[in-house]
């Protein structure tokens, strides 16, 4: 079919565009925008809403259809031309047009600076960074970024002195994790990560990963208990990693090994109390060590989601 010929033009408008390599070969199917996520969120169901063409292409934009005989070798002689269809809207790569890339990179980015606002706090003040001072924070990473890559091209590593939050990035620079700007082929999310440990590693504002205020209270009679040691295995926080093995010895031990910073600790009848500070990736195990232990009687409470500086 020569779709681009005045004699059968079809005028391909408000088209995206669904790629999927296959084989040695590339195939394409012309769809309307906002419907292949629609049809892969299951809200569209009906694919003569989703496509423009019912055709599989070697190239939309010249109206070269894939043979026959190319499409058989690549998803198998016996499959239809709709299983092929489903199969390249399913796992095929979406292209869109400048303006829509732009404004995704734009909303991909405004999360990201949400997320890292929320999750990172002035360690002296504990106040939070407003999402404009974050932002500007990235966009000095993002130009360093791209500063140390030239320099590294062309005359190697360069030292770098990190702060103390960044204790473990010292040495080369090429070892710090570093933020070069949003892409969107990942999640915000999973950036939002990388961006905080690149924020914390150079320091371009002074920060640290904001802390939960939790309540801890346990019958007092089984703090001395012994207790084995934490599971050898590594949680997840939000795609990071956090270390859930914890220290052995009594209840006691294995509840303040969890608590960066004590704030209260108190015994009140026959419970035991204590307020304290911990790394939200902790809440978690904390939460279950208490409520095995305790067998259901110990509590964990959040005080506070991430600790704030009370305003003057």
């Amino acid at each position: 079919m020569q779709i681009n010929q005045p004699s059968n033009q079809i005028r391909l408008t408000n088209v995206s565009l669904v790629r999927l390599k296959k084989g040695k070969k590339r195939f394409e199917i012309a769809c309307y925008k906002n419907k292949v996520l629609e049809y892969r969120s299951g809200i569209e169901t009906d694919l003569d809403n989703v496509l423009q063409i019912p055709n599989v292409f070697l190239s939309v934009s010249k109206g070269q259809t894939a043979p026959t005989q190319d499409l058989a070798k690549a998803f198998g002689p016996k499959t239809s031309v709709d299983d092929i269809i489903q199969e390249i809207l399913k796992k095929g790569e979406m292209q869109v047009g400048e303006k829509e890339r732009h404004a995704q990179a734009e909303r991909i980015h405004n999360e990201i600076v949400d997320i890292v606002a929320g999750k990172l706090v002035d360690p002296k003040s504990q106040r939070v960074y407003t999402a404009g001072m974050i932002e500007k924070a990235l966009e000095q990473l993002s130009s360093q970024g791209a500063q140390h890559k030239q320099e590294e091209h062309g005359k190697g590593s360069v030292t770098a002195t990190p702060t103390a939050d960044g204790e473990e990035a010292k040495g080369k620079r090429k070892d710090l994790p570093t933020w070069t700007g949003v892409v969107t082929t990942k999640s915000a999310k999973s950036q939002a990560l990388e961006a905080m440990k690149a924020l914390i590693a150079w320091q371009p504002i002074p920060v640290s990963r904001a802390r939960m205020r939790l309540r801890v209270t346990c019958p007092s009679s089984i703090l001395k208990q012994a207790t084995k040691a934490g599971p050898k295995k590594t949680a997840k926080e939000d795609g990071e990693d956090v270390d859930a093995e914890r220290a052995t010895g009594t209840v006691k031990d294995r509840i303040l090994s969890y608590v960066e910073q004590i704030e209260t600790q108190d015994t009140l009848g026959q419970e035991w109390e204590v307020v304290g500070f911990v790394e939200p990736g902790a809440f978690k195990g904390l939460g279950e060590f208490v409520g095995g232990e305790t067998k259901g009687k110990g509590r964990v409470e959040v005080l506070d989601m991430a600790v704030l500086h009370e305003g003057d």
